[in-house]
């Protein structure tokens, strides 16, 4: 019995070694945290605000490209928003506040400048070149020698027929509405 205990303190003694870097990923200060708590700019950051009676929040720093906007998340009642992290700011520690209802959180950023992170963009602001959407009923004929075999011959004789007859069935209906018309005296 003696060796479980020393096995289930050594495994939490564990544990709590390599819970201790995970728990400084966030700096917290004042009841809102940022993640990672120390980026470079251009970086992006996460910010949570447990504990605000609103369910929406705005978060301000001089750090930040922008206002966060915070909503909730699943059914915690923790607020979180994400932005970037200027890329023209210099290293340094940046206050962060958040409107919380009427109380104003207060939290701390700090900027590290030895890293620079891959400033290149993940993905184009807009579109570059036309969407390949899929053509709908006809996407399995497209795909299936990429639209050569869609239509095998030009169109034939009863195409031709059918639409002669459609054209004179609207034109016979156009015809008859007009004479209604007429015979009503409505012009």
């Amino acid at each position: 019995m003696g060796s479980l205990k020393v096995t289930l303190c050594a495994g939490a003694a564990v544990a709590a070694a390599l819970c201790a870097p995970a728990a400084h990923a966030y700096a917290a200060d004042g009841g809102v945290s940022v993640a990672p708590s120390s980026p470079a700019p251009g970086t992006d950051v996460t910010l949570r605000v447990p504990d605000c009676t609103e369910k929406t929040a705005v978060a301000v720093s001089a750090a930040f490209e922008s206002d966060v906007r915070l909503g909730l998340a699943a059914g915690d009642g923790v607020l979180v928003g994400s932005t970037r992290v200027r890329t023209s700011v210099q290293a340094g520690a940046y206050a962060v506040q958040v409107t919380c209802g009427d109380h104003a959180r207060k939290g701390t950023i700090t900027i590290e400048d030895n890293r620079r992170p891959d400033t290149r963009p993940t993905a184009p602001a807009s579109p570059v070149a036309p969407v390949d959407a899929g053509g709908g009923g006809t996407a399995g004929l497209a795909a299936a020698g990429g639209g050569e075999q869609a239509r095998s011959a030009p169109p034939g004789t009863a195409h031709t027929v059918t639409g002669l007859v459609l054209a004179g069935i609207a034109a016979v209906a156009v015809a008859l509405r007009s004479a209604r018309s007429r015979s009503r005296g409505t012009d």
